[in-house]
């Protein structure tokens, strides 16, 4: 409660109003990486890191938004007719206001804070959580009735739509949806899930390479326009097929032979990864950790060699970590071309583990890492009022 008191000294000292403090989290990806825009499975879990929000409404229908992390404040008429992003911040919380009042719901002013603990750039999902804090207080201090899958899809619609990044639905539906120790196994076409329990003697190790190369967001819409080719390639045998998640291993191989090879690589990391994320569910649901890391390398090599979206310094932080006691798996998690690599430790090596991959990260790299022991979350809530 200290935050969120801290939250609210911060909010009198800038707004009137007595405000009322929601967050919701950052979340790291067990496996399933760049299958969630192709309608496919992932394995995400909620981590400890939260955006904050402090909010209240206001008489009028302005929108005050001020950010501790950047020590700037915007202000926004919920009422202009054409609203455009501003390529800043603040677009990923006018862009969810936006997306709400296109559905009808109907927004009061209000005052906010905000103030986010998950690392920017890092691929434990900052935009998504600054999303979902920020409309689920909205909603919360305007009284509205908006479910959790109903945000969560506003929120992915707000990045696509008013921010331009063309994200999948896994962040926004964690950061909702997240169950404190466990993981979830998310279907992203019918959006059903399955929580799947942690071994609460094994820690979630996130390994922060400290990088973010310049040429990841061009990448990621490439890549995904890479699928789509891959799709119309296939469905003309297969004109049943919608998206990667409808074909298999199997008709890949048969139909897509005579794709151009960039585009065969990348439909092949797809169509694995759904299948290792389904192997990877069951073993998590029977406590095979082993199995379940093996299937972690696994897919590492595929983001590696298939999808072409890891770097030298998450390869190195792989191999690093790769083989040590008590590891059973590591691979990169996010977008890629830098952040974070996922490890699973069991908690008795972990101080060692923390220790040695700095050591020979900084060694390799001459960059100091973060490295963060995390434990699985819950999704966003209120935490004072």
């Amino acid at each position: 409660m200290d935050q969120a008191n801290r939250l609210k000294e911060r909010f009198k000292a800038l707004y009137d109003g007595r405000p009322d403090i929601f967050r919701a989290p950052g979340r790291v990806n067990l496996i399933g990486e760049h299958t969630d825009y192709n309608e496919g499975f992932v394995m995400p879990s909620a981590i400890g890191f939260y955006t904050w929000v402090a909010i209240a409404r206001r008489e009028d229908r302005k929108l005050q938004v001020h950010s501790l992390n950047f020590s700037e404040s915007m202000e926004f008429d919920l009422d202009e007719a054409n609203p455009r992003p501003l390529g800043h911040w603040s677009d990923y919380v006018r862009g969810v206001a936006v997306m709400l009042e296109k559905e009808g719901h109907r927004l009061a002013g209000a005052s906010m804070v905000i103030e986010g603990e998950v690392p920017i750039g890092s691929g434990l999902s900052s935009s998504a959580a600054i999303e979902v804090a920020a409309g689920y207080a909205m909603v919360a201090s305007c009284g509205l009735d908006v479910s959790k899958i109903e945000l969560a899809l506003l929120c992915q619609r707000a990045e696509n739509e008013f921010v331009g990044a063309r994200v999948g639905i896994m962040d926004q539906f964690i950061s909702c949806y997240g169950e404190a120790g466990k993981a979830l196994m998310l279907d992203c076409r019918s959006l059903d899930y399955r929580p799947l329990p942690l071994d609460p003697d094994a820690r979630l190790v996130i390994c922060n390479t400290m990088v973010k190369h310049a040429l990841a967001s061009g990448e990621y819409n490439t890549r995904r326009a890479e699928c789509e080719a891959g799709v119309l390639h296939l469905k003309k045998r297969l004109p049943d097929v919608r998206t990667l998640r409808d074909v298999t291993f199997a008709e890949l191989s048969e139909y897509g032979r005579d794709m151009p090879e960039v585009i065969f690589r990348r439909c092949r990391h797809v169509v694995t990864e759904n299948a290792r994320v389904l192997e990877a569910a069951d073993a998590l649901a029977v406590g095979d950790l082993r199995s379940f890391g093996r299937l972690m390398a696994a897919s590492h090599r595929s983001l590696r060699d298939d999808y072409e979206v890891s770097c030298r310094e998450l390869d190195i932080m792989v191999d690093l970590s790769s083989g040590r006691e008590g590891v059973y798996g590591a691979r990169m998690t996010g977008g890629g071309f830098g952040g974070c690599t996922i490890n699973l430790v069991r908690s008795e090596n972990v101080s060692d583990f923390k220790r040695e991959v700095a050591n020979g990260y900084e060694e390799a790299t001459k960059i100091a890492p973060e490295i963060y022991i995390c434990a699985a979350a819950s999704g966003a809530h209120r935490v004072a009022g």
